[in-house]
C-alpha cells in the first residue's frame, strides 16, 4: 500500500485496460526509469489487470487497482472514481487515450493539483480521428486538464486543430525505446521454435496484436503478391508474423488460398519480443491508425529496415529511402511493391538497419523520453 505519509508526489496512470500493448509497455518503461526518490506512481485500470503483464514493473511500491468498469460511458463510476482520488491524493492524475478520458472529471472534482491527458493513437473505429461524437468528447473533457501529451507531431496537429486545445497546453513527446534490451545482432539470430533457420533465407515479419486496426492481412496479401510477381522468391522469402487476435485465422486463410502457408508462421503471441526481432531481415506495420509505434522503435533499435504505413507518427519515425519505406495506409500494391525492393537488395536493406539503429541512439532513446516527461511533470506541479 502507498503512505500517505511518503512526501513524494503520487502520479495515478489511469488507463482503460493494463494488458499487453504499446501504450501500456510505454507506462511500464516510464514507471522504471523515473526516478524512486523523486515520484511514486499508482496504476488505475477503469476494467483490468493483466498480473502478467503487470509483473514487468520493477518497483514494489506501486499500487495496482483495478475497477472492473462495465462497457460504455460508465458516468456511475465517477463517484467510485472521486472517492479513489480522494483517497489516494494524487499529486498528478495522467489519463491516456480516449477510453481513460472521463477520469479528468472526477480527478477534478476531487481537487487533483495536475491534470494531464496522453493521446498515444487512433481509437479502431476512428481511424482518421473524424467520429464527431469522439471529437465532442475530447472537446468537452479537454478542459479539465492541465497538459496534454501527443506522441507525435500528428497527434499534436490534431489535438491543436480539431479539439482545439492550445499551444501553452499542449506538448508532444516521442516514446523511448531500451536500444540495450533491443539491440542488433552481428547476424540473424534463428528465433526459437521458427522453422525457418537457414542464413540463405530473408525474412520480413510483423508483431503485434492482430486486430482490425493493425490490418496484419494487408501484409498477408502483399507477401502472397510478390510471389507471385517473383515466383524465384519462394526459394528465400518467408513471413513470420507474430501476436494472435481475431485477425490470425484470416492472414492464414489468405496464406492457405494462395497455397503458400508453409512459407509463413504465424505462432500466436510471444513475449520474447527482442529474439524475434533479431531474427528477422525486416520489420513491416501495415497498420490503419497508430500513435507512434513501440514496436517500429523496436525494430529500429535491432537494426531493422522499417516498412510501415502512412498513419500516426510512423513517418515522423521512418525515414522512406533511408531507414525504410513508407507507403499509403491500406495499399497493398503500394507494400507489394516496397517488400520486393527490400527483399530483392539485401545490401540496400542491412544499410537501411544501420540507419535506423543510428536514428534510435540519437533520437529515440529511453532517457530522452524521461527527461520529457520529467520535464512536463515538474511544469503541471507548479
Amino acid at each position: 500500500m502507498l503512505s500517505a505519509a511518503d512526501p513524494r508526489p503520487l502520479v495515478a496512470h489511469v488507463v482503460y485496460r493494463f494488458s499487453m500493448g504499446g501504450l501500456e509497455n510505454g507506462v511500464v518503461n516510464l514507471i522504471n526509469r523515473l526516478p524512486a526518490e523523486r515520484w511514486r506512481h499508482a496504476i488505475v485500470a477503469l476494467t483490468d489487470i493483466d498480473a502478467g503483464f503487470a509483473s514487468r514493473i520493477q518497483r514494489t511500491d506501486v499500487q495496482l487497482l483495478a475497477l472492473h468498469k462495465p462497457p460504455g460511458q460508465g458516468l456511475w463510476q465517477f463517484p467510485k472514481l472521486y472517492r479513489l482520488f480522494r483517497d489516494l491524493k494524487p499529486a498528478i492524475v495522467h489519463t491516456r487515450n480516449l477510453g481513460a478520458l472521463e477520469a479528468q472529471v472526477p480527478a477534478w472534482a476531487a481537487g487533483v493539483p495536475g491534470r494531464v491527458h496522453g493521446e498515444h493513437g487512433r481509437d479502431a473505429d476512428d481511424v482518421d480521428g473524424t467520429n464527431r461524437r469522439h471529437i465532442w468528447m475530447r472537446r468537452v473533457y479537454r478542459h479539465f486538464v492541465h497538459q496534454h501529451i501527443a506522441l507525435g507531431g500528428e497527434l499534436a496537429g490534431y489535438l491543436r486543430t480539431k479539439i482545439g486545445v492550445p499551444e501553452s497546453q499542449l506538448t508532444a513527446i516521442y516514446n523511448g525505446v531500451d536500444h540495450h534490451r533491443f539491440s542488433p545482432a552481428t547476424q540473424r539470430q534463428p528465433i526459437p521454435g521458427c522453422p525457418f533457420t537457414d542464413p540463405a533465407l530473408w525474412l520480413a515479419g510483423t508483431v503485434g496484436r492482430m486486430q482490425t486496426v493493425k490490418a496484419q492481412p494487408l501484409l498477408a496479401q502483399a507477401f502472397v503478391n510478390a510471389l507471385q510477381q517473383q515466383p524465384a522468391l519462394r526459394d528465400t522469402l518467408r513471413l513470420v508474423m507474430v501476436g494472435d487476435g481475431p485477425l490470425r485465422a484470416e492472414c492464414q486463410a489468405i496464406l492457405q488460398q494462395a497455397g503458400v502457408a508453409h512459407l509463413a508462421w504465424l505462432p500466436g503471441a510471444r513475449d520474447d519480443v527482442p529474439d524475434v526481432m533479431r531474427g528477422l531481415d525486416c520489420f513491416v506495420l501495415p497498420s490503419l491508425a497508430e500513435g507512434i509505434s513501440n514496436t517500429i522503435l523496436e525494430a529500429m533499435a535491432c537494426g531493422l529496415p522499417v516498412l510501415a504505413t502512412r498513419v500516426g507518427a510512423s513517418a515522423e519515425l521512418v525515414e522512406t529511402g533511408r531507414t525504410g519505406w513508407v507507403v499509403s495506409p491500406g495499399q497493398v500494391s503500394e507494400m507489394t511493391e516496397a517488400l520486393l525492393k527490400l527483399a530483392t537488395n539485401r545490401n540496400l536493406a542491412m544499410a537501411m538497419g544501420q540507419e535506423a539503429r543510428l536514428d534510435i541512439e540519437r533520437r529515440f532513446s529511453l532517457k530522452s523520453m524521461v527527461d520529457a516527461y520529467t520535464a512536463l511533470y515538474g511544469r503541471v506541479l507548479q
